[in-house]
């Protein structure tokens, strides 16, 4: 998909908000919906396994709700962020520290990865121009974009000498709430959580943390237990977002997948029993 100039009206509104709006945006593949929570979530690169397992379960149990996991397209936590939210059918959006050209697109090895994204219903989105490589100061100008991008800011992990502290005090300035994963006392990836959560940041260890903090209410806890137990990837986000029937236009639209998998799944439950389609609209069965 080409790059496109994205105009000033459909920028998403909190980005006017800051004190250092950006001249122009330049995008490829999608915006989120309309109503869509924007979660930016930051860490280290050099994750760690703990960072990695709290980093998916979480946005994994963020699978069916409005949200859209804003991240830098950077390996570690962005990456892992990234790939998170294509799992659990959220919509995700990559904001690169270069221009959206295939040439110059940071972290070169990363760039398979992004088309992945625009197939799959994310966007990448850029203050670049299309050609712009990647340059030390951007790093911290895109954060400012990510910071102002969102509803909330989720710090994975972040030593003491981390660019997410950027981040992290940037959304304090622009008034979003700040989430924080919570670390074993003494490891050095803990150092930015835990001061940011002595500072007054919510401290998170499970999704519902994350939803009350967006301000989105929760479903039933008995009606997640009742999902059947086989159900994962693009078939258990489709039998969660049925709560409510559905067109197979609003479920294209919803499920960050590709046409064809969404199909695909869309067929396996009815062969199985779990949905049908009537008048025109999907549901359970």
């Amino acid at each position: 998909m080409d790059v496109r100039e994205l105009p000033k009206s459909q920028w998403p509104k909190q980005l006017l908000q800051i004190p250092q709006p950006p001249n122009q945006l330049w995008m490829r593949g999608q915006l989120p919906l309309p109503g869509t929570k924007l979660l930016t979530v930051v860490g280290s690169r050099a994750m760690t396994r703990y960072g990695e397992e709290a980093c998916q379960k979480l946005i994994s149990g963020l699978s069916g709700y409005p949200i859209s996991i804003v991240s830098g397209l950077a390996l570690g936590t962005d990456t892992c962020a990234h790939k998170a939210a294509l799992a659990a059918g959220l919509h995700t959006l990559a904001v690169p520290g270069s221009g959206l050209g295939d040439d110059v697109i940071y972290p070169r090895s990363n760039r398979t990865f992004a088309k992945e994204i625009i197939e799959k219903g994310g966007g990448l989105l850029s203050e670049y121009a299309q050609d712009e490589a990647s340059r030390i100061h951007y790093f911290p100008e895109r954060n400012r974009l990510m910071a102002g991008l969102s509803d909330a800011v989720l710090v994975i992990e972040a030593g003491e000498k981390s660019g997410t502290l950027i981040t992290a005090r940037l959304a304090s300035e622009y008034n979003r709430d700040l989430l924080c994963v919570p670390h074993r006392i003494g490891d050095p990836h803990s150092f930015g959580s835990h001061l940011f959560i002595r500072l007054g940041a919510t401290l998170v260890s499970e999704p519902l943390h994350i939803l009350e903090a967006l301000k989105i209410t929760p479903r039933e806890s008995a009606d997640i237990m009742n999902a059947p137990s086989d159900l994962e990837g693009t078939e258990l986000v489709i039998w969660t977002m049925l709560e409510e029937p559905k067109t197979r236009d609003e479920i294209l639209r919803r499920v960050s997948a590709d046409v064809g998998d969404v199909m695909t799944a869309l067929i396996s439950l009815e062969l199985r029993g779990l949905t049908k389609e009537e008048f025109g609209a999907w549901h359970r069965a």
